[in-house]
């Protein structure tokens, strides 16, 4: 069960779009906290990553794809724009962002600032 720390950040992370990255950093700054390595424990902790699709919900857009994220921890990537650890493996994240857009070159976001989602952007 989530904490109410996790939680607040799952409720940041949901507002990145496809597309755009982020980082612990601006998450923790976004949630009033200098606690930066608390958002790593909490995307390593993630309950919401990916949705397990049953075949009773073939109906369901999301059974196309049966790692749509609930919550987008793939999104999250290092300050420098290094793209940092994933619970499915590095190659899963980087595959997931080309998915969605996000350029990546030798482990690291192409035009980061371009696509970086601010402290300032999150509600």
């Amino acid at each position: 069960m989530p904490t109410s720390f996790e939680e607040k950040i799952y409720s940041l992370l949901r507002q990145v779009p496809r597309g755009r990255v982020t980082t612990y950093g601006e998450l923790a700054k976004a949630a009033k906290t200098k606690a930066y390595r608390a958002v790593g424990r909490a995307m390593k902790s993630n309950p919401y990553s990916f949705v397990r699709m049953d075949a009773k919900n073939q109906n369901d857009s999301r059974a196309k794809n049966p790692y749509a994220p609930i919550v987008p921890c793939h999104r999250v990537v290092k300050s420098n724009g290094e793209i940092g650890g994933f619970a499915h493996g590095i190659k899963k994240k980087i595959e997931i962002l080309k998915k969605e857009g996000v350029i990546v070159k030798n482990n690291k976001v192409v035009d980061f600032e371009k696509l970086l989602f601010s402290k300032d952007k999150f509600k």
